[in-house]
């Protein structure tokens, strides 16, 4: 599998990258599947794996760890912390305090001593980033992380982490992890350019758009279980205009991938990497089945021409539901 190196880290990562938000009561209760993916993901060639401190309140990283077991050596461990932990406010945002507790939590159910790249789910405008900087720095004097980055910030966010981190002196911020298809390309605009100055690696959620880009929702009925279905608040409502310029658009995007000899899928997958700012795209898979398809998709490159007519059903910088923006 390709490898690309994670902005000034020197890391090297593969092109796609297994998200684990799915391990647990969010997507997958059965243990042993979940242990499963992350083994055959392994064996496929995939280094990269991602997960945070909130899904499913911490079982997500206690059901990676034990996959895990033995397999650590290769895989470049990340996850996240800020969100909220079972919803409880007072075990969220990045003060000095949390940042250091939720390390250790995280560190403690992923049964390590190390997390490669540990990241800020979110912004916390309540706490100064100098604050925030400071207890990334203890953590990485500590050895306790390698490296570190933001997800889903905004380029002001972007600017204003690197540089206070550049004015204190300390390691830089490594890369930013936004949502980014063919379908939410909102981050064209003003973030990518934000993580190029910036020199950052650019590690993207959402690549399939909830499942929209592997054509599961262009029939009549939807599968109760499906996450667009499942997390409708978040992704589209079946009834909503989003819903329908979803379908138009993939519909669209289904032509011009089978006139290239590609599946939507790879379609997906090619149009992120087509990008050297992309440095990885998360694959979020709920079951070995959904895995396997991902993985015999592989990471096509994108013939000549494809790229404009992607433009012209979803012009860059758009998003066809705003709420995709995360």
């Amino acid at each position: 599998m390709d490898t690309r190196t994670l902005g000034h880290s020197g890391i090297e990562v593969t092109t796609l990258a297994l998200g684990t938000m799915m391990f647990g009561a969010w997507g997958n209760t059965d243990v042993d599947e979940c242990h499963r993916m992350v083994h055959r993901a392994i064996d496929a060639g995939i280094t990269l794996i991602d997960c945070a401190d909130m899904y499913d309140n911490g079982v997500s990283e206690t059901i990676l760890g034990e996959a895990l077991k033995g397999r650590r050596d290769g895989v470049v461990l990340a996850t996240k912390c800020g969100n909220p932990m079972g919803g409880d406010t007072a075990r969220s945002g990045l003060s000095a305090a949390w940042v250091k507790q939720a390390c250790d939590d995280s560190l403690r159910r992923l049964g390590v001593d190390h997390i490669d790249l540990y990241q800020m789910h979110r912004p916390d405008e309540d706490t100064a980033p100098e604050e925030t900087l400071g207890a990334f720095q203890e953590l990485i004097t500590a050895g306790k992380i390698g490296a570190y980055g933001t997800s889903t910030f905004s380029p002001a966010q972007i600017d204003e982490m690197h540089d206070a981190a550049e004015k204190l002196g300390m390691q830089l911020p490594t890369s930013e992890q936004p949502p980014y298809s063919t379908l939410a390309r909102g981050i064209e605009t003003e973030v990518l350019p934000a993580c190029r100055r910036n020199d950052l690696g650019v590690i993207v959620w959402a690549p399939l758009n909830g499942g929209w880009l592997t054509g599961k929702y262009q029939g009549t009925s939807h599968d109760s279980n499906s996450r667009a279905i499942r997390q409708g608040e978040h992704f589209d409502l079946q009834a909503a205009k989003e819903w329908q310029a979803k379908h138009t658009a993939v519909d669209a995007l289904t032509k011009v991938a089978a006139d290239a000899g590609l599946t939507l899928t790879q379609l997906a997958i090619g149009f992120l990497l087509d990008d050297p700012t992309i440095t990885s795209a998360i694959i979020g898979p709920r079951t070995l089945a959904q895995l396997d398809d991902l993985l015999a998709a592989g990471t096509p490159t994108l013939p000549a021409g494809v790229r404009d007519a992607i433009d012209a059903i979803v012009p860059p910088g758009l998003n066809l539901n705003p709420r995709d923006a995360g």
